[in-house]
């Protein structure tokens, strides 16, 4: 069985907020491909009326921007999907005491119950059913494990959670329908109530679970982080039990940070896929998340989007789709994939191109993950990337990736020799760090423009701001680390305290073998979130 409808969902909430020009753009790419609809995923990034704070300063699409998407979409033979969050999420209104005293529980997650928070989801849906010819709507629900206890337990005392959850779901599902839409939700609330917590579940589903979803709610069954197909499968069959419809949603790989992971994604999809057409599953969406910071472009991934349909058409010739892929972009299959080697493993989901960027050099608290001399892989991969940095619509992407393996190839693994050179007292190994720390800078400042020159060409201005701050403060230890070991070489100061501190494991991974770590507050502050 084929794939009926096809989608992909892109990410414009974690401080990229794509241009018109932008969408516009992807928007001509998709059809191409063989794609229906996009859902476009706005937390608090879109107008909405009498909240004046909802996307302040977020870059927010105005109710003429969204008009001017959705008319660009359906002339592309695409329809646009609002995709927004009625619960959690929402940490770009909390900022404001406007939300956070009346509407917010804790954190992200909205004050269920409240009335202004009611007012508050009527207003999302008012601007989306203005602005959209599409009814249907995704309105998130998910991941709000700490729902019910903040304001909520002060005012009501502890209630059992997934009874929260029910009653604002039920609450939400009224609203949709009001407004003529058919919500979809992730499913995962659901899954973890039937399965004591876990999302992952292949048995049978109670009856008394299955019951509690609104009949007017599809589920989206998510899943990134398999390539087996036996597990897709089983998952299916399991949201196969509920009454309600089922759309599956995988991912693009492409929210680690810099660099995106295709190569796995590729091999999740062609198994999902699979499964998804034994199993009857006919609608199919991309996931095209952002995580920390939206550091990878949008377009990198465009190899999975191209395998993706290709499979859901029921073509898994991968020689055959490598071929379709270079008329179509321009740029090879393999020189894409080839951005992923940024990463330094295509087997596993590790970054890092992104932790190691800001990893300190004096307190390196993943130096342990470094292999000697791996930096030297970083310049091969800056080699690799001048064939598709040759292309004129997508070189600009690969000039950022290969400028960022240039400043790894020395940053990867200055940290280490900076300490095992003050340890032994290697006054001439220092001598030639201090060099190295000057050409790091240099190539920070090239790796900057080349960031910089892609939010611009893809993003809102809004957003970089906190590229600015995490690339400028990174630039300025980076000199202030340089100008300490010249302290020390000139014999004006005894010691460097930092250094003296043995780095220990990080989180009892293997020394040598990079690891998965996407949060730049932990990695550049050593502090947890809060």
């Amino acid at each position: 069985m084929k794939i009926q409808s096809l989608g992909t969902m892109v990410d414009c909430s974690r401080d990229a907020v794509y241009t018109a020009e932008t969408l516009k753009r992807y928007f001509g790419l998709l059809k191409k491909m063989g794609y229906t609809y996009v859902q476009l995923y706005t937390e608090d990034v879109y107008e909405a009326e009498g909240e004046p704070y909802f996307g302040y300063l977020r870059g927010r699409y105005t109710k003429a921007e969204l008009k001017e998407l959705d008319a660009a979409a359906r002339e592309h033979g695409l329809e646009l999907v609002p995709c927004i969050q009625t619960l959690a999420h929402l940490g770009g209104i909390a900022r404001w005491q406007e939300y956070r005293n009346a509407c917010i529980d804790l954190e992200d997650i909205l004050l269920v119950g409240e009335e202004r928070t009611y007012e508050l989801i009527e207003r999302m849906f008012q601007t989306c059913a203005e602005c959209f010819s599409s009814r249907r709507i995704n309105i998130g629900m998910d991941e709000a494990h700490m729902v019910g206890l903040g304001k909520y337990l002060d005012k009501h005392g502890y209630e059992n959670r997934f009874d929260i959850l029910l009653k604002h779901l039920a609450r939400v599902a009224q609203i949709a329908e009001k407004y003529g839409f058919s919500p979809m939700m992730w499913s995962d609330m659901f899954f973890r109530l039937a399965n004591k917590g876990a999302y992952y579940c292949t048995g049978d589903i109670p009856q008394a679970v299955k019951a509690l979803v609104p009949k007017n709610v599809t589920l989206i069954y998510w899943d990134y982080y398999s390539t087996d197909r036996a597990h897709y499968d089983g998952m299916i069959k399991a949201h196969k039990q509920f009454e309600n419809n089922m759309v599956f949603a995988g991912g693009d790989s492409g929210w680690y940070g810099f660099a995106p992971h295709s190569r796995y994604a590729v091999r999740a999809w062609e198994a999902a896929l699979k499964a998804c057409g034994d199993n009857g599953a006919e609608d199919v969406f991309v996931t095209c998340w952002k995580d920390d910071g939206a550091e990878c472009s949008l377009f990198a991934t465009l190899p999975v989007l191209f395998a993706a349909a290709e499979f859901s058409r029921g073509n898994f010739d991968k020689e055959n789709i490598a071929r379709k892929f270079f008329r179509f972009a321009g740029v090879s299959m393999e020189d894409f994939f080839a951005l992923d080697e940024a990463n330094l493993d295509a087997e596993r989901i590790v970054n890092p191109c992104k932790y190691m960027l800001y990893s300190d050099p004096f307190l390196g608290i993943f130096d342990r993950t470094v292999k000697e001399g791996d930096g030297k892989q970083f310049a091969a991969v800056k080699e690799k990337l001048r064939a598709g940095a040759r292309s004129a619509r997508y070189g600009y992407l690969f000039k950022t990736l290969a400028a960022l393996c240039g400043v790894l190839e020395i940053k990867y693994g200055i940290g280490v020799k900076t300490r095992r050179a003050y340890t032994e007292k290697d006054r001439a190994a220092l001598e030639v760090l201090l060099a190295d720390y000057k050409e790091l800078e240099k190539r920070l400042r090239v790796f900057y423009r080349a960031f910089s020159a892609q939010w611009e060409r893809e993003c809102k201005p809004n957003g970089f701001e906190k590229h600015d701050i995490r690339l400028g403060g990174l630039m300025r230890r980076v000199s202030h680390c340089r100008a300490l070991l010249a302290e020390y070489l000139a014999g004006k100061r005894k010691t460097i305290p930092e250094l003296e501190e043995e780095i220990l494991p990080f989180a009892g991974g293997e020394d040598g073998a990079p690891v998965l770590f996407n949060n730049w507050l932990q990695t550049a502050l050593i502090k947890p979130k809060m």
